[in-house]
């Protein structure tokens, strides 16, 4: 096949940027329907409590006001599921219900639902409500949480653990290795409790058809079928072809917006009440109260090693905070993580214990990642102590242990299989490219200015491409362009122009000629919707597969109207030409009349055989001053494996904003809960802080990959891969500074100036004793 201007691993522009940047999105706040109505959330001020609504009815006469739902009202309603339970996982999910009902268990825990004319009539209808609360005791601390005589969020709940599970190939295999070996090197790492912040927040508009008793809910998700469909049939409890959910431009989502949410079936029962529509969108302050957060991990973990620095096994224990409430794929998180955990890295032996623990926080659920970040931190930063403590270089060390590439596929003691990889591969490529060698020279130039100066490397490994199945359905146009239906979702990654390129590669179009329509349930059969960078492994492989049958077709239908066997023919230009001559038939021609319409309309389905295994290094080098604590990047290096490159334009800019996500996690965020009050006090960007353009480095980004053997188009995602290097690697940059000042071992996110100096401060002190 002659190479296509716009197809496979060409750097084409995004076809979207251009109405996005210009403010012609078209977003859920965007969207209002005549005469629609506002609503509003009565949500809890304390962490726990027993509460009693002693006057609805003074809130239902404010002026515009048009409903007051209570959880009285909704009693009738299905709770929240909890359908993220791995396999051998035992979990008992508490009730989850829409609004809660005499008890609240989180600051943000939503009481009343009032909808009201206008957003200001709703908020003073919320404020009209009058609640008498009974204070009771709270816990926001998961490792405080897991002591004995701990307050219990939940009374059926004993020592607020909601699941306990081990992954490994043996205990006993691992503690024996432990005890036998040369070194054992211990670490404890905290991953902090992170707030997803997306350009817009979620919001829903929900109208109702009373003549056909069906309801459209337009809202900000990451896949409108998976919310349409728990709606249905776990909380509204109506079969599916009764709602229809449609999903306009998302401006970012980063696992937050997978979930149906409580104010969803909340405006979808209110429009159908009111037969009116119903808007509710989250302001900022609300979506720190109840979105879905990250992260929270305290982990311990140990690494045996015998006297080459031969790695023998790895011991981990795991706190995983799930908050209040049981979200979407809450267990799966930790376990998904834990699988990872050996890494890069050759282990005969591992044992790996992760333990759910409920506090009065809100739920946590998948972000950026989904415990492949938090995997990652944890034995990177452990290998990184251990290359200290044996007095070995952090990059010999992984050498020494990496998995070999004739190794493939290797088969973890957690029973990941990896299909493809070249480990000190990348990592000598990153350090080539970051000047490894050199940097003592820079460290010492640093010094003189009374500065110190770090740098860290992270390899690691993740798994993703496993959503689906995804339907791709395909059809030309009377006028010879292509319209595609599929049913994964774009919140800013660029699926418009990613899918015109796999299209181009058998149709030959650019991709204006391409339109792509997702997130509407209506019109789109199916869908696994957006998230573990499932798109492009999943979608795009559907998506190749429905062109090349569209191809064929065309080939089909042209050999008759220009004579010549569909052998003869090639597409080129958008449309089908005798190879070789000026004979050609262009695509509209095809479009009009043909003698087998069918032709037309096709359809391909992706069941990802297996997971995919990106992979890479990170190399990061700092600059540290001394007086304030202060931290700034001087060099960002990447090198990864995504199997192959789609578009590199577009795959630079994933992995720049991972890698951002990443540093702010490390630099910046810091979720904090007062422990006396349970308040949440970072609960607004005033207090919350967020990295910014100005304060990130050039990224030097490059690729080294190695094709992926069990996905068709070779590829191996790449849209959470920044964020899971970055933390570790960062970290490690940050720590190598402070162990070359004062001898500093660890220091844990996020390491702000003002822990920075305090680290440092310590360790003057300790090395003046």
């Amino acid at each position: 096949m002659r190479p296509m201007k716009f197809g496979f691993g060409q750097a084409v522009t995004r076809k979207e940027d251009d109405a996005l940047v210009r403010g012609a999105g078209h977003y859920v706040a965007d969207f209002a329907p005549p005469g629609v109505l506002h609503a509003a959330v009565l949500r809890s001020p304390h962490a726990h409590a027993r509460f009693r609504i002693t006057d609805a009815e003074t809130a239902r006469k404010v002026a515009g006001v048009r409903l007051v739902l209570t959880g009285a009202d909704v009693a009738d309603l299905g709770s929240l599921p909890c359908l993220g339970v791995p396999e051998g996982v035992t979990v008992k999910a508490p009730p989850y219900p829409m609004l809660a009902q005499g008890e609240v268990r989180h600051v943000g825990d939503a009481i009343a639902f009032v909808v009201a004319d206008t957003i200001e009539q709703a908020r003073d209808g919320a404020e009209a409500i009058a609640v008498d609360y009974e204070p009771l005791p709270h816990i926001v601390d998961s490792e405080a949480a897991a002591q004995s005589g701990a307050p219990q969020v939940w009374p059926d709940q004993p020592g607020n653990i909601t699941f306990e599970h081990t992954l490994g190939n043996g205990e006993q295999a691992t503690r024996s290795a432990i005890a036998k070996a040369h070194k054992v090197v211990s670490l404890r790492v905290l991953n902090p409790r992170v707030v997803t912040n997306y350009l817009d927040t979620r919001g829903v508009v929900a109208e109702y058809d009373a003549a056909n008793d069906h309801l459209t809910l337009t809202l900000s998700s990451q896949g409108s079928h998976a919310v349409r469909d728990i709606l249905c049939h776990h909380v509204l409890k109506i079969a599916p072809e009764r709602m229809r959910v449609v999903t306009p431009d998302v401006g970012g989502g980063f696992g937050t917006k997978l979930f149906p949410y409580r104010e969803y079936a909340l405006a979808a029962i209110a429009a159908k009440r009111l037969k009116r529509s119903v808007k509710w969108i989250s302001e900022r302050i609300e979506h720190f109260l109840c979105c879905a957060q990250g992260r929270d991990n305290i982990t311990d973990a140990k690494l045996a090693l015998d006297k080459d620095g031969k790695f023998l096994a790895l011991e981990v224990d795991t706190l995983a905070d799930m908050g209040a409430y049981l979200s979407l794929y809450a267990p799966y998180i930790p376990v998904i993580g834990a699988g990872m955990l050996p890494g890069v890295y050759h282990f005969p032996a591992c044992h790996l214990r992760m333990r759910g623990i409920y506090t009065n926080t809100v739920p946590v659920d998948a972000y950026r990642g989904a415990g492949r970040p938090e995997a990652a931190y944890v034995i990177e930063r452990l290998v990184d102590v251990a290359a200290r403590e044996l007095g070995i270089a952090p990059d010999e060390l992984r050498r020494r242990n990496f998995i070999a590439p004739e190794a493939m596929p290797y088969t973890t003691p957690t029973d990941k299989v990896y299909d493809s990889g070249e480990f000190a591969g990348h990592m000598t490529k990153a350090q080539t490219t970051a000047d490894w060698n050199g940097f003592e020279t820079r460290a010492a130039a640093a010094k003189g200015k009374g500065r110190l100066r770090g740098i860290g490397l992270a390899s690691y490994i993740e798994a993703c491409g496993g959503n689906g199945p995804e339907t791709a359905h395909m059809r030309l146009e009377p006028d010879g362009d292509v319209t595609l239906l599929i049913g994964s979702q774009s919140t800013g990654q660029g699926h418009q122009t990613a899918y015109a390129q796999l299209v181009a590669d058998h149709l030959d179009i650019p991709p204006e000629r391409l339109r792509v329509i997702q997130g509407d349930t209506a019109i789109i059969p199916t869908g696994a919707g957006t998230g573990g960078s499932s798109s492009i492994p999943v979608g795009g492989v559907a998506v190749q597969g429905a062109s090349r049958k569209l191809a064929d077709n065309l080939k089909s239908l042209a050999a008759d109207k220009l004579e010549a066997s569909a052998g003869d023919l090639e597409i080129a230009d958008g449309a089908v030409r005798v190879a070789g001559t000026d004979r050609t038939v262009s695509f509209a021609e095809l479009a009009q009349a043909p003698a087998k319409p069918e032709l037309l309309r096709v359809s391909d389905t992706c069941t990802p055989p297996a997971a995919t295994y990106p992979n890479g290094t990170h190399v990061v080098e700092v600059e540290i001053d001394p007086d304030t604590g202060a931290v700034e990047i001087v060099n960002y290096v990447v090198v990864d494996d995504f199997g192959v490159t789609l578009n590199p334009l577009m795959l630079a800019g994933q992995i720049h904003g991972g890698a951002v996500q990443g540093i702010g996690q490390v630099l910046l965020e810091r979720t904090v809960y007062d422990k006396d009050s349970g308040q949440l006090v970072t609960a607004s960007l005033m207090d919350y802080a967020l990295p910014r353009a100005n304060g990130m480095p050039p990224f030097n980004f490059e690729t080294r990959n190695v094709k992926c053997v069990t996905n068709a188009l070779g590829v191996k995602g790449a849209g959470e891969a920044g964020s899971i290097g970055s933390c570790p690697a960062m970290m490690n940059a940050i720590v190598d500074a402070l162990h070359r000042a004062f001898r500093i071992r660890h220091l844990d996110m996020p390491a702000t100036p003002e822990r920075v100096w305090q680290a440092l401060e310590e360790g003057r002190r300790l090395h003046t004793m």
